[in-house]
């Protein structure tokens, strides 16, 4: 099967992780008690684990790029480019490693 995992840390209150499975997109949600970097993973797993899934069933990763939390969007990306490199997936329809960083000079110098 592949699906297509969601991710979305934008919103310091909360964090939703979505799957589309079988045409119908599952979802969680979970309050922001703790930092969402804490908590996005723990919630990919458990949805895996509903949906009788493994990571391995991920073909795409769809990431929430803003706008909100600067420090929420920076851990779901990071998750998202993570997952998407190590399963070789798309991640927000460009192929893992694509997107290089891209570094200019100093002004000041």
């Amino acid at each position: 099967m592949n699906q297509t995992l969601y991710i979305d840390t934008s919103d310091s209150q909360k964090v939703r992780v979505g799957l589309e499975v079988g045409g119908k997109r599952v979802e969680k949600t979970s309050e922001a008690k703790h930092s969402s970097a804490q908590m996005v993973l723990p919630m990919i797993e458990e949805i895996l684990k509903e949906n009788k899934l493994k990571l391995i069933d991920i073909a795409e990763i769809q990431v929430n790029t803003g706008p909100g939390s600067f420090t929420g969007l920076r851990v779901g990306i990071a998750v998202a480019q993570t997952l998407g490199k190590l399963l070789n997936v798309p991640v927000n329809g460009k192929p893992a490693g694509e997107t290089q960083p891209t570094y200019q000079e100093s002004k000041w110098e």
